[in-house]
């Protein structure tokens, strides 16, 4: 250790110790236990032990009254000895009240065990217990009375800790070890409630994952009794869990699938005019065990529907789901639930009856089958439920009662319905369903975005500029939306009094006027005089009051600049100073990085780089010869986009800096093949530029640059180090003083022991 960390630790030891100098800032302990750790990782800790023997029980006794509790404690153990400390972790194991101690103590259990059975026996430590270390032994003796215990709190502790085990290690003892715990693991499914239920699903999946693909049959069992044990809400992720896991039983996948269904199939028999769900495979029949946890109470039936339904909705993209995927029932299923919610249903049953009385209103739940429904867009199927879809989601999209949550589910939902793939590939335009329902969902949309809720009005113009981006060039959409007074409602959102409004107006507006369909409005202060869409979003970029307006435009005209928009393409040169000299003087850092995109984007397209949809880049090569390049330096010029580069280089905030770095080091490698800066042409003035740039580095940002030439800009590029910037800049903002020592007299300084002159703080 560093003599002078040794000289202050004591007197840190003694202040933490002392109730009466509490440390304000736990960063500080957090840090202390950092470097703590690598200390005795690398072998000090018997030193460090020997010259602060008050350590272990300082940190001991700040286990007790710090935020910090699960590291300190790990670290205090590990410092005093990892076999001699496993009898403190069995007590916190046992009576510590944090979850977070227990966490900390059970991994610390673990990695003891861990390493007993690395020992000088490892390969040799199978199956035959009776041949581990003694350590190893006392260890899972312990685990052993834990799951015996009657105390359910215990036993989760003992399944979290081999849980832990199986998540973390898999050496040849772990089977041993599930050979030996196994029996006492499924004497749990013998009870009555089954305890820590939730633990022991956690444990078991666990296991079934350290196994690979073919497990021992022993554990399949395991797992289908779990599966008939456990109730509705509790089988759930176990259900999941197995359908995902690689080598299952088909018989086994087939009860897990009936199980995850069992909540819906008895949603459909009580919506049904006749018996019976169809369509819902083996299993998935609701038992009366489903029916009455749905039926037993408000937060039970809530609980089980959204849980049943999140995890189809994680279980329908993945490969290994079941096949046939029932997608009709399940159409059915979602529609039938969000009907119940909002009290369109028309049960003739007793539980039909209950259950609407229990789900009307139910945001919850309208806002997990909204979800559902959204994925279930990516199936094919038959067309009649995909009437019945569109008829629900706009019963959700027009009522009044619907909440901005659930407005914006249904906004989402919608719109992935509307964009799935074509029934005709290749087809240019839209299906009839989509195009029907598109006719009447744009009144709603317009009345949606007059609404007094500001939510509503934002999930309109999010829901929009989606639809615009995909739609865009199909005639029925834009005949349709040309006929709506949705793009002037939407200009006319560019004045709306709520900031995220605001900039979901400038995306959508920008978007509709990248497709042509946006519609010019008179200015408000001269109702006869046309405004270019142009001219109104540089105006909220130079005078909106908040950032996320100001953010949106810049995001506009980039893509404008990149797309080749007709105003932008007319004068390119122009739009672009004009935007960087708006950029420059916002003091939002994510304006002023999206001004560095911008050039970014500008600068590829004056080099003729690929891909490039600009006019402006039309006469450009891919490789531009040297004068070439001297006619696009002179463009950057003209722009000022190295006034501002050079400017953002040393900015305060360090993402604008870093962004203008990397632009700098682009531009620099294009023209570095091309020769002497001479080549650009001119005499410049080098020096000049180099002693402005060194008064901005210092922080005097006042005086401008002036007029720059090629050659000029060429030899201040290749004598900065902007490699070297870069290296700085990628450093944590405290690298310059965040040295152990510095560290322990910002400490002690905080608890009033230095004075206020030797404090080192950063």
């Amino acid at each position: 250790m560093d003599p002078g960390c040794s000289r202050l630790l004591p007197a840190l030891c003694a202040a933490l110790a002392d109730p009466r100098q509490p440390v304000a800032d736990d960063t500080c302990l957090e840090k202390l236990l950092d470097w703590l750790q690598t200390v005795t990782e690398a072998g000090s800790s018997l030193l460090l032990l020997q010259e602060n023997p008050c350590l272990v029980e300082l940190l001991f006794h700040v286990v007790k009254s710090q935020d910090l509790s699960s590291r300190i404690l790990a670290f205090s153990l590990r410092l005093a000895g990892m076999f001699a400390a496993q009898e403190t972790c069995f007590q916190y194991l046992q009576g510590d009240s944090s979850l977070f101690v227990a966490s900390a103590a059970g991994q610390l259990l673990v990695h003891v065990l861990d390493l007993a059975m690395r020992g000088p026996a490892e390969g040799h430590c199978g199956p035959q217990a009776h041949a581990w270390p003694a350590c190893a032994q006392e260890i899972v003796c312990h685990i052993e009375a834990s799951l015996r215990s009657t105390a359910t709190p215990q036993v989760a502790q003992a399944l979290n800790v081999l849980t832990t085990a199986f998540g973390h290690y898999h050496g040849l003892w772990m089977q041993g070890l599930w050979v030996r715990l196994s029996p006492l693991v499924a004497r749990l499914l013998e009870r009555d409630p089954v305890p820590a239920a939730h633990s022991l699903v956690d444990l078991l999946l666990s296991v079934a994952r350290s196994a690979g693909p073919s497990p021992d049959g022993g554990l399949w069992e395991t797992l289908a009794q779990t599966l008939s044990r456990l109730s509705p809400t509790q089988a759930g992720p176990l259900a999941l869990g197995i359908l995902q896991l690689q080598g299952c039983p088909q018989a086994l996948r087939t009860q897990a699938f009936g199980r995850l269904l069992q909540p819906l199939a008895c949603v459909l028999k009580a919506a049904a005019q006749a018996p019976g769900p169809p369509g819902l495979p083996e299993g998935a029949a609701g038992d009366s065990v489903t029916v009455d946890t749905l039926l037993s109470s408000k937060s039970a039936c809530v609980g089980l529907l959204c849980c049943a339904l999140a995890h189809l909705e994680l279980l329908q993209p993945l490969p290994q789901r079941p096949s046939p995927w029932p997608q009709a029932p399940l159409l059915g299923a979602a529609v039938t639930i969000l009907r119940f919610c909002n009290g369109s249903a028309s049960p003739t049953s007793d539980v039909g009856g209950r259950l609407c009385t229990i789900l009307v209103g139910c945001a919850r739940v309208q806002r997990a089958a909204l979800d559902f429904l959204g994925v279930l867009s990516q199936e094919t199927g038959p067309q009649e439920p995909v009437t019945q879809v569109f008829a629900i989601l706009l019963e959700y999209l027009v009522s009044p009662d619907s909440s901005p949550m659930v407005l914006k589910k249904a906004f989402q939902a919608t719109l992935r319905w509307l964009l799935r793939p074509p029934r005709a590939p290749g087809c240019c335009d839209l299906d009839p369903h989509p195009q029907l329902f598109l006719g009447e969902l744009l009144p709603v949309l317009q009345k949606r975005l007059c609404s007094p809720c500001w939510e509503v009005r934002d999930s309109g113009l999010e829901f929009l500029t989606q639809v615009t981006r995909s739609w865009g060039g199909q005639a029925g959409f834009r005949h349709a939306l040309l006929a709506s007074e949705v793009p002037e409602l939407t200009r006319q959102l560019l004045r709306d009094p709520e900031s995220y409004v605001r900039a979901s107006a400038v995306t959508a507006t920008g978007q509709l006027s990248s497709q042509g369909l946006h519609a010019p409005p008179a200015s408000p202060e001269h109702p006869g005089v046309q405004q270019s869409l142009l001219e109104e979003l540089l105006h909220i970029l130079s005078t909106d009051a908040e950032g996320f307006p100001r953010r949106a435009v810049m995001q506009v005209f980039t893509e404008w600049l990149r797309d080749g928009h007709a105003d932008v393409a007319e004068d390119p040169e122009q739009f672009v100073a004009r935007v960087l000299q708006a950029a420059s003087r916002d003091l939002d850092w994510e304006v002023r990085a999206q001004g560095l995109e911008l050039a970014l984007v500008f600068l590829e397209q004056v080099l003729g780089q690929r891909g490039s949809r600009c006019a402006y880049a039309v006469a450009l090569p891919e490789a531009a010869p040297p004068g070439t390049l001297a006619q696009a330096l002179r463009a950057l010029c003209r722009v000022q986009l190295f006034e501002f580069a050079f400017r953002a280089l040393f900015d305060c905030d360090r993402p604008v800096a870093q962004k203008s770095c990397e632009l700098l080091l682009f531009l620099r490698a294009k023209a570095a093949p091309y020769g002497s800066p001479q080549d650009a042409g001119g005499s410049p003035d080098v020096a000049s530029v180099e002693a402005t740039l060194q008064r901005w580095q210092a922080g005097e940002q006042g005086q401008p640059l002036g007029h720059l030439e090629p050659g000029a800009v060429m030899a201040v590029l290749k004598s900065l180090d902007l490699e070297g910037l870069r290296d700085t800049l990628a450093e944590s903002s405290d690298h310059v003083e965040k040295s152990p020592q510095s560290l322990l007299q910002d400490m002690l300084a905080s608890v009033g022991v230095l004075s206020e002159n030797e404090a080192d703080c950063y």
